[in-house]
């Protein structure tokens, strides 16, 4: 398990206070993630919530039909398992990773505990959901609205946001699940950023090789959700990295 490991790397916990922290921090299990694993199934109920911290998670939702569409991603910057605290403990999407790596799991009924104490925990969480529900709702417009490549644009910038290299590793396939488009329209789009001298892209290995040109070419989308997570999150006070 690697040394580099810390609760601090989850920018949920890091804003945590002191005093809060100490609560939950010795019921904190590390746990590794591989790629394309389920974190939750559809309508299962929760036991345990996530905080990642190297992985991305997913949150898809799959038709009948076997189509599906990604309706958020969630990575350091926040936590999988929304509805344990919400009230509903089951939720209609999955939840798979998208990028393999570590997260600290907590059990649900501990959080809800510090959910109902009404102190720091509640705060927090409840600003991280409504950052969450605007990049939902955000993701749903850019989907009807703009194209395809400025959709991997967001995509790509929003994944690079939660990960500490310049490489993203996705099939196209898996990409085109991801969107909800066909997968010869991701190609399309892939091929016209690598044309740019944006990306190069070989063997399921996406590495951004101009992350100005993406935010150039990006839809207004991606600048809305990242500035609504500043705003709710990162400005709060005791928001510290360094513990």
């Amino acid at each position: 398990m690697p040394i580099t490991n810390s609760p601090m790397q989850n920018h949920l916990l890091a804003a945590l206070p002191a005093a809060e922290f100490d609560r939950i921090s010795n019921d904190l299990e590390l746990v590794h993630l591989p790629h394309n694993s389920a974190v939750y199934e559809a309508g299962v109920r929760l036991q345990h919530v996530y905080f990642p911290t190297t992985c991305i998670v997913s949150l898809m939702y799959v038709l009948e039909d076997g189509a599906s569409a990604e309706i958020a991603v969630v990575g350091n910057e926040g936590i999988v398992g929304v509805s344990m605290f919400m009230g509903g403990e089951t939720t209609p999407n999955r939840a798979i990773v998208q990028s393999e790596g570590y997260a600290y799991r907590l059990r649900g009924q501990f959080l809800k505990e510090e959910f109902d104490r009404a102190g720091s925990v509640l705060r927090l969480l409840l600003r991280y959901t409504q950052a969450l529900i605007t990049q939902m709702t955000q993701t749903a417009v850019c989907n009807r609205h703009h194209s395809v490549e400025q959709q991997l644009c967001r995509w790509l910038l929003s994944s690079l946001d939660r990960l500490s290299s310049d490489s993203v590793h996705m099939t196209q396939q898996m990409i085109a699940n991801m969107l909800g488009v066909r997968r010869e329209r991701v190609t399309e789009a892939a091929g016209n950023l690598q044309r740019a001298e944006m990306i190069s892209y070989s063997r399921g290995a996406i590495v951004v090789l101009d992350r100005p040109g993406l935010e150039n070419t990006v839809c207004e989308c991606y600048g809305v959700i990242k500035t609504e997570f500043d705003r709710l999150l990162w400005d709060m006070p005791g928001n510290d990295t360094s513990r």
